[in-house]
């Protein structure tokens, strides 16, 4: 196979506080091919944004550190580049989508102007031909009368539209990776649709390779090829997207599953289940297994941790499938 377009090995980003540390991501690997679309998904307080910031390195420093692993993005380790290196890095070959979009965006610039400040910082064009692309962007994430609108302010758009700005800005450097961080949660359902359509038929057009975070299991569905789900700061299992779906073997996943409305209707529940319990304090972590407080299943061997199995195509982090 193909060397991946991003390795991420054994990556280990904690928090120091007065409390104690926080193992907010805690021996996190995947690869990531192009073209590809990796879904991460996972509570919040998982650790899937903190996987993508530490990706971009944008951890801030205090209090949070990347203490361990390993981030290679095209042979390049990226954990030991010059921040100058690495900001060359952000918003041209690896760009990302933030979750919210109205904090993303600066509320006292012009979109036009936003989108141009990446193409003149890494394009290195002028004003006038940086805008001219801003227009052409705005065009090709759906935006009409892109020439008027790149006149607007954030706050002049809706949550949709800033959305679409935040994608538009995202593509503008042609980038080889985008990171996708909860990209529709901020929207109603029919505006979720069109931004997942928009991104689908991006990458198919572009080949762009989507790291898609989300909580969502539904976005996965629909966009990913490959899943990594994710608890307490660890991978519980990984999997190509349909195995998941035909076949979830971790509890936490089971869980996940079974909150699905549409799957309870096709499986005839009349009620969704819900996942008893609450994602730990990462600073109150129970022993051994993470997810043993909440699970159905557990038993003598879950007072430790187990590491990631193979089963089945899966890799799946519980002593039931221990042979």
């Amino acid at each position: 196979m193909a060397e991946a377009l991003l390795q991420v090995e054994q990556l280990q980003t904690y928090f120091f506080t007065d409390r104690g540390v926080a193992k907010a991501v805690d021996g996190v690997s995947f690869g990531l091919h192009q073209g590809e679309v990796l879904g991460i998904v996972g509570e919040s307080g998982c650790g899937k944004s903190v996987t993508a910031l530490s990706i971009m390195r944008l951890i801030p420093d205090p209090p949070g550190r990347i203490v361990g692993g390993r981030i290679a993005f095209r042979g390049r380790e990226l954990l030991s580049l010059p921040e100058a290196a690495m900001q060359e890095i952000r918003g041209n070959e690896i760009a990302m989508i933030f979750q919210e979009p109205m904090t993303s965006l600066n509320p006292v610039f012009r979109i036009g102007e936003q989108i141009a400040e990446v193409l003149e910082r890494h394009r290195h064009l002028s004003r006038h031909l940086a805008l001219e692309r801003a227009v052409e962007m705005l065009h090709r994430v759906g935006i009409p009368s892109p020439e008027l609108r790149i006149r607007d302010y954030p706050h002049q758009m809706s949550g949709g539209m800033r959305q679409r700005v935040m994608i538009a800005m995202a593509l503008a450097c042609e980038p080889s990776l985008i990171i996708a961080d909860e990209p529709t949660t901020a929207v109603d359902v029919t505006i979720q649709a069109q931004i997942l359509e928009l991104m689908r038929r991006l990458k198919e057009t572009t080949g762009v390779s989507i790291l898609l975070i989300t909580h969502d299991l539904g976005v996965i569905a629909e966009m990913a090829q490959h899943v990594l789900v994710m608890y307490a700061g660890r991978v519980v299992e990984q999997a190509e997207v349909l195995d998941l779906f035909d076949k979830p073997l971790h509890p936490y996943t089971q869980g996940l599953m079974r909150s699905i409305p549409a799957l309870a209707v096709a499986e005839g529940r009349e009620r969704l289940q819900a996942i008893p319990g609450v994602v730990p304090n990462l600073l109150e972590l129970p022993v051994g297994c993470k997810f043993s407080d909440r699970c159905p299943y557990v038993f003598d061997r879950c007072v430790s941790e187990p590491g990631l199995l193979e089963v089945d195509g899966h890799s799946v982090r519980c002593w039931l499938y221990d042979k």
